[in-house]
């Protein structure tokens, strides 16, 4: 029997930082809206602002924890899971 319309989500897709790098310079450039890029580049438009506002943090242009930290902070947390 059919699975009655229910589709399987699509598997994440993962973006080199290059790419999402690439990407956050067309955003600052302001040559194109955030959304249009997206579109363009058939990203989510979640994904780009959020690229561009990491990018800002780790630049110390916002205030957060910066894509190192956040790294250090994954593997701390998984270490600990692990201990326990």
């Amino acid at each position: 029997m059919e699975s009655m319309g229910k589709e399987k989500p699509s598997p994440r897709r993962s973006f080199t930082p290059e790419f999402k790098a690439e990407i956050v310079e067309l955003c600052r450039r302001g040559d194109c809206s955030v959304g249009q890029i997206a579109k363009d580049f058939d990203l989510t438009e979640t994904a780009v602002p959020d690229w561009v506002k990491q990018a800002e943090v780790d630049a110390g242009e916002r205030d957060g924890l910066t894509s190192s930290e956040r790294e250090e902070l994954a593997a701390l947390r998984r270490e600990n899971r692990r201990l326990r």
